[in-house]
């Protein structure tokens, strides 16, 4: 189970709204974010990977542009975060930049964890980047993203985000210090509370009603990102983070409502994958299957024969040399290119396939084992 305390998190989602970041006057804070970059170092240092899924590009680039500070149409929206990205991202490398941490930026949109694979190219390359030491800052794709492949909210974009990379915390700064037995500004009876074992209908009801317009503080969105998260084996905290130094305070203790995980994330992951059905076959020969077994990743040198058809991210169904069922995994490439490479080694693959290629056919961590 996945510790409350910040200072046991082995990878940290931290998710930053607009109104943190960007003052009224749609102007940067500064000060604040540079007080964040304090406490993501501290944190790094302690060898806990950080990721930021930060909102606030169309609000930069809405002042950038002199825009409207009412409702803008979709195209202006997409137009002011295509300037404010740039500027969003220059922000934090430099607020992080003389902590001696590099950033990378990662735009995304609902599609890509829709698609298994955009879902699996997104996960490789976070994983890649948190490798290499950067800190990914991860926002919605505005300039291209319509309604319809839309988050809408960073709350469950830094839910999905916490799942895709198997985080084991994921914290929600937000402009309350959590959750509420009813709205704490219009019931002055309403109770705190600190932990939800798990989200219950009653537990539902205190975030009140989008429709009725009772929802506080975007609560009903952020108990779904609660309900992502802690399915897929990460533990959630709504914090208040409008004072400096945000994630420090969290760590002594100040007020936020965590929310438990269910599971944990690899337990969750395999039990997604072991759910799918197989859209087809590879069989392994004597020595892939004892090295699977002993937790390596699938190559293609190892596979003697592939059968059905299936695309990149699909579930495929692995085999033994007898015909077995060893287990199943996500497949890295279509089935053609899988009968195209099996048997070779790594070094071969560019040649046959005309492209520098992933060298596992299934990795690890996108399989699991009967």
């Amino acid at each position: 189970m996945a510790s409350l305390n910040i200072r046991e998190a082995r990878r940290l989602v931290v998710k930053i709204g607009s109104a943190l970041l960007v003052d009224q006057a749609a102007g940067l804070r500064r000060d604040w974010l540079n007080s964040l970059a304090e406490d993501i170092a501290a944190i790094r240092s302690r060898g806990t990977d950080v990721i930021v899924v930060s909102s606030g590009s169309i609000a930069l680039g809405r002042r950038l542009l002199e825009l409207s500070p009412t409702d803008l149409a979709l195209e202006q929206s997409q137009a002011a975060a295509a300037v404010g990205q740039i500027h969003l991202a220059r922000a934090y490398e430099e607020a992080l930049a003389p902590h001696g941490i590099r950033t990378g930026q990662v735009l995304v949109t609902l599609e890509d964890s829709q698609d298994r694979r955009r879902y699996l190219n997104t996960r490789a390359t976070l994983e890649q980047l948190l490798k290499l030491g950067v800190t990914p800052i991860v926002n919605e794709n505005d300039t291209i993203a319509t309604d319809e492949i839309r988050y809408g909210d960073n709350d469950r974009l830094a839910a999905q985000v916490a799942v895709t990379v198997g985080a084991d915390q994921l914290v929600l700064l937000s402009d309350v210090d959590g959750l509420y037995t009813s709205n704490p500004s219009i019931d002055p009876e309403a109770t705190h509370i600190p932990v939800v074992d798990r989200i219950t209908p009653e537990i539902e009801a205190m975030a009140g009603d989008a429709i009725s317009g009772l929802s506080k503080g975007g609560m009903r969105t952020k108990l779904m990102a609660a309900r992502m998260a802690s399915d897929g084996g990460c533990a959630m905290a709504i914090a208040l983070g409008s004072h400096d130094n945000p994630l420090r305070q969290i760590e002594n203790n100040n007020r936020a409502t965590w929310f438990l995980a269910q599971t944990d994330p690899q337990a969750a992951r395999k039990s997604w994958i072991a759910a799918m059905k197989s859209k087809g076959a590879v069989a392994v020969d004597d020595g892939a299957q004892r090295a699977l077994r002993n937790g390596k990743s699938l190559l293609p040198a190892g596979v003697t024969n592939v059968t059905g058809s299936f695309g990149r991210g699909d579930p495929v169904a692995i085999q033994g040399a007898d015909g077995a069922s060893l287990g199943v995994g996500l497949s890295r490439y279509t089935s053609v290119e899988a009968a195209a490479i099996k048997g070779l080694q790594t070094r071969d693959l560019p040649a046959v396939l005309g492209y520098d290629a992933r060298a596992a056919l299934i990795h690890r961590d996108d399989m699991v084992l009967q």
